[in-house]
């Protein structure tokens, strides 16, 4: 096997499971209640554009970025934590959203694509893991080739997290409301983790926690 091939392998598993789109699944249905299959299949789109955008942006230029703006991992950790925690919160009060069904189509659209920015592209999808994971593989890339293989796999991991998305998106339909409160609640419990971990992480890594 040629370490092009190695490499495009490892690349591409490993993000994969990063980004887990499949754990991702319960999530984006738990905070797209209201919405119809068609508003979801728009906001997966979305997702897996602005993910493919920020793991590329992360890929080639993210050892500068984060030099240049004087941001550090933990610092994004901690972030993404408060970021998922402000989720979770309204998720475990099972709130409906706040986007509302009116004449006024344009602005409930833009609202609705901020949901599928943040927090499904952002944190949940393209998270701290994610982009240090696009980092270090940017970083054991070995010439040009390894390089456009990375972005590949970037590439393919967002369609393939696209197309489950909207499989999912499709089948909620024959979901039970009251199971939909249920998942609601669950899974903002298990997003409030989540965001714990991400701190506790940051803390780790500042030497705050041992």
């Amino acid at each position: 096997m040629t370490p092009l091939i190695e490499f495009t392998l490892l690349a591409f598993g490993s993000l994969f499971v990063i980004v887990d789109p499949i754990a991702v699944v319960p999530g984006f249905l738990a905070i797209t209640p209201n919405d119809t299959p068609e508003q979801r299949e728009r906001m997966a789109r979305m997702a897996s554009f602005v993910m493919a955008g920020v793991l590329l942006a992360f890929a080639l230029l993210g050892k500068w970025i984060f030099q240049f703006t004087g941001i550090t991992l933990p610092a994004f950790q901690i972030a993404g934590s408060i970021i998922l925690m402000m989720v979770a919160l309204d998720m475990l009060k099972a709130q409906r959203s706040r986007v509302q069904e009116t004449e006024e189509e344009t602005e409930a659209g833009a609202r609705k694509m901020d949901i599928a920015i943040t927090p499904l592209a952002i944190p949940m999808l393209s998270g701290p893991g994610a982009i240090s994971t696009v980092i270090l593989l940017h970083n054991k890339a070995d010439g040009v080739a390894q390089d456009v293989a990375l972005c590949a796999c970037i590439a393919g991991v967002a369609a393939v997290t696209y197309l489950i998305l909207r499989i999912s998106a499709k089948g909620a339909q024959w979901l039970n409301p009251i199971a939909m409160k249920i998942t609601t609640r669950i899974m903002g419990l298990l997003l409030a983790a989540i965001a714990s971990q991400f701190a506790i992480n940051a803390l780790k890594e500042l030497k705050v926690l041992e």
